[in-house]
């Protein structure tokens, strides 16, 4: 075994890495997006031009949301539906943090399709997105998800902002295959979509809220649980009480995303101790190897951490040791 590898947390990692509890946003997520496709795939049948509709999902850094839509496109590919040629519909991903200009958006995009263009390449921005459609009708691609689309527009002029738009809302119209795009991004995104109404008319809007007590507590019991008993764990009933639901809460920042990457973890580090149990101490023990901050500080064990730890700066202290 190789002096790198930690077999516990290889382990849990392994075993929950793809897992993902069902909290009812991705019901919602789901259906609208079966709503899109499903209405997508009868334009196809019929063989008339249309323009597509897409999905516009909004949240805090941290809430889920690119793990929830990789999720869905994974389960998605996997189904191989059926397209009216013959090939199996299929989403691509595209990253757009650290994209600058319409060139990189249309070679990042080309390249999330399997068809990588030079940035040397002498081509016009009607020439990529061309290159676009072409290639994605040729793979069965019906759709892109765009993720961390805010990064796109940010310390732009409202002239650039709108070209960038525009070119959306050209590959949801394109006459020769309209491509259903998904864009996620934090809530700034919403104000940044809204100022092209013709592309924001085209989309369903899904916000992924914050953790809301105390109707969320119960979902927050069976997270716990659920992962314990996953790694083989009984659940110490000091983690079924509302202090620890709520400390986990301030220190997940009320964002479910985070709340399960706290769970996972200090189920990681429960295995890695051989506990039979998973405690408050695992909670705690992770938040401190990740934080480097005293145990004592924090939100597990101090008695302040309400304020301590504000929503805004998850696993920052808004206080100097």
């Amino acid at each position: 075994m190789s002096e790198f590898i930690i077999e516990a947390y290889r382990d849990a990692a392994a075993d929950t890495g793809s897992r993902i509890y069902p909290l009812v946003r991705a019901g919602k997520l789901k259906s609208d997006f079966a709503r899109v496709f499903s209405a997508h795939l009868g334009h196809l049948i019929s063989g008339d031009r249309f323009e597509t509709k897409g999905l516009l999902v909004t949240g805090p850094s941290g809430s889920g949301k690119t793990t929830e839509i990789g999720a869905l496109i994974r389960r998605f590919n996997a189904d191989g539906i059926a397209l009216p040629d013959g090939s199996r519909a299929r989403f691509a991903e595209c990253v757009l943090k650290g994209i600058g200009t319409w060139k990189d958006l249309g070679t990042s995009t080309a390249n999330a399709l399997g068809y990588p263009i030079s940035a040397k390449a002498r081509l016009t921005q009607s020439e990529i997105w061309d290159i676009v459609v072409r290639e994605a009708k040729l793979a069965g691609i019906v759709g892109i998800h765009f993720d961390e689309a805010q990064h796109i527009f940010r310390a732009k002029s409202d002239a650039d902002r709108l070209a960038v738009l525009d070119s959306f809302k050209t590959l949801m119209k394109s006459h020769d295959w309209p491509l259903i795009l998904i864009f996620s991004g934090v809530p700034e995104l919403d104000g940044y979509m809204k100022s092209e109404p013709q592309l924001y008319r085209l989309l369903h809007r899904v916000r992924f809220s914050d953790i809301s007590v105390p109707e969320d507590y119960q979902t927050i019991h069976e997270i716990v649980g659920s992962y314990a008993l996953r790694a083989g764990a009984q659940v110490d009933p000091d983690l079924m009480t509302q202090d620890f639901f709520d400390r986990l809460i301030a220190a997940s920042a009320s964002r479910w995303g985070l709340l399960l990457e706290v769970t996972k973890g200090a189920v990681a580090v429960s295995q890695h101790a051989g506990a039979k149990t998973l405690t408050r101490d695992h909670f705690t023990d992770w938040w401190a190897s990740k934080t480097e901050c005293a145990r004592v500080a924090t939100p597990f064990m101090h008695s302040g951490y309400q304020t301590l730890y504000r929503k805004d700066h998850p696993f920052v202290k808004a206080l100097d040791d």
